[in-house]
């Protein structure tokens, strides 16, 4: 009987967890954006940006979004540290990429990483969430500017979004993120990932 109202309980009760990669070139706004997600959906108050350096590595973030626990790994974007970021396409089940859409001169590098990101087997069909962020800098070239630039239809078939933010103060972020959740727990790759693990269902 004990187990009848354990396995309710836990069908009820528990929250399913989905792994979050944030990529982008050095400089893009990543940890910044990370942090704000932090005063966003929890209690904790996050480094001001004045506080943030590069991040060399990863750092990870443990949020509870609608009714899904979210780990996001935050991983450095200099390029002697791209090469790590394969080492977690296993098991993401989504990708934001971050672009800092007030720097043009960057654009180029930006569109070549996440190409080799999206062509990586190991996310195919993982949804993706293009930030166009520091929209609070007036220079900020809009998201359908930089969806254009980008030009994403050719490279592959999965679902994604662009969306203008600013990780400064917060502007598009909750919206954006409260969008992936809903689409993760109905995505391919969910799917995928839970059968792999053994798991059955939502």
């Amino acid at each position: 009987m004990f187990s009848l109202f354990y396995g309710l309980w836990k069908y009820i009760f528990s929250k399913t967890e989905f792994h979050v990669l944030i990529l982008g070139i050095d400089k893009a706004g990543k940890t910044t954006l990370l942090e704000k997600l932090k005063s966003l959906f929890s209690n904790l108050e996050g480094l001001s940006p004045d506080r943030i350096v590069p991040t060399v590595g990863l750092n990870i973030g443990r949020l509870e979004v609608l009714n899904a626990k979210l780990v996001f790994w935050d991983l450095g974007g200099q390029p002697g540290l791209r090469s790590i970021w394969e080492k977690y396409y296993e098991e993401a089940h989504a990708v934001i990429y971050v672009i800092d859409a007030a720097c043009p001169s960057k654009f180029e590098d930006s569109k070549s990483a996440m190409e080799k990101v999206l062509r990586h087997e190991d996310l195919q069909g993982a949804p993706l969430l293009v930030f166009a962020n520091k929209q609070d800098l007036p220079e900020a070239v809009s998201a359908e500017e930089l969806s254009r630039y980008l030009d994403l239809k050719k490279l592959d078939e999965r679902v994604c979004m662009f969306e203008a933010v600013s990780g400064y103060d917060g502007m598009g972020i909750k919206e954006s993120v409260e969008w992936l959740v809903d689409i993760m727990e109905r995505s391919k790759r969910t799917e995928i990932l839970r059968a792999r693990a053994g798991v059955r269902g939502p």
